[in-house]
């Protein structure tokens, strides 16, 4: 069965060595006050940090480009909009659009952003396995209900997947081809609706299976958590970078 791939989780860097609750908290600690950046500079700032981050964890520069590739698309599609919808001081006439310098440096600022959480979050929790990461949340205190809904999504994604795609080759053999008509809308409606059907039916299964086998609302691993001193002092650099750039990006606001 098709699983998602984990490129990162491999290694032996400072990040595959560090306990993955410190790397949990750590990702909080640094990627929070990333996202409530307001300047520009301090953004670059955080954008140097993501890097310093991503190159000790020596992951394939490859994979990395990749993942950022994808995420850069989607920006791309805020340079279309951004510019031209934010009020300002005009710097450019396309037709009857009007592209803004306010507009500009907000979409640099999103993007400097973006690009500093993807890679922070590469770095911390990128290097942690998913089996090892539900039971560090629970270890946390994350709520139980938030951790099982991640390790399951994790483990009949593709199972849901597979059962897509069974039910789209049997519409196939039955001659159906997708247009754009109302047939082909209410096709589409009935696929979406019985794989949420399917998914139920599947999840009362599993649920009754794991409860003939005792569970009680709690999963076990293998995996030993080591807290040490090393891992308190990853987590207090973390939070001193969160606190350093907040305090840079007030100091451009004029508020230090």
């Amino acid at each position: 069965m098709a699983a998602i791939s984990e490129p990162f989780a491999k290694g032996n860097s400072i990040f595959h060595r560090t306990d993955p609750r410190a790397r949990l908290v750590s990702a909080f600690l640094l990627t929070v006050p990333m996202a409530l950046l307001t300047t520009p500079w301090a953004a670059w700032l955080s954008l140097a940090i993501g890097l310093s981050l991503i190159l000790p964890a020596a992951y394939n520069p490859g994979k990395v480009l990749t993942r950022l590739f994808v995420v850069n698309l989607f920006i791309l599609f805020l340079w279309l909009f951004i510019p031209f919808s934010t009020p300002g001081q005009a710097v450019y006439n396309l037709g009857p659009l009007t592209m803004t310098r306010e507009g500009l440096v907000m979409a640099l600022l999103l993007t400097l952003k973006s690009n500093a959480v993807v890679l922070s979050l590469m770095a911390l929790l990128g290097s942690i396995p998913v089996q090892s990461m539900g039971p560090a949340m629970q270890s946390l205190r994350v709520p139980a209900k938030l951790c099982h809904l991640f390790l399951f999504t994790f483990r009949y994604i593709f199972v849901i997947r597979n059962e897509y795609d069974t039910m789209t080759r049997a519409m196939a053999a039955r001659g159906f081809r997708p247009r754009t008509n109302v047939h082909t809308y209410r096709s589409y409606a009935w696929l979406v609706g019985m794989l949420l059907v399917k998914s139920w039916d599947r999840a009362e299964r599993v649920n009754n299976a794991m409860l003939c086998r005792g569970f009680k609302g709690r999963f076990y691993t293998l995996t030993d958590f080591n807290f040490t001193a090393g891992d308190i002092f990853f987590i207090t650099s973390a939070a001193l970078l969160g606190m350093g750039i907040t305090a840079y990006d007030l100091l451009q606001r004029g508020f230090i």
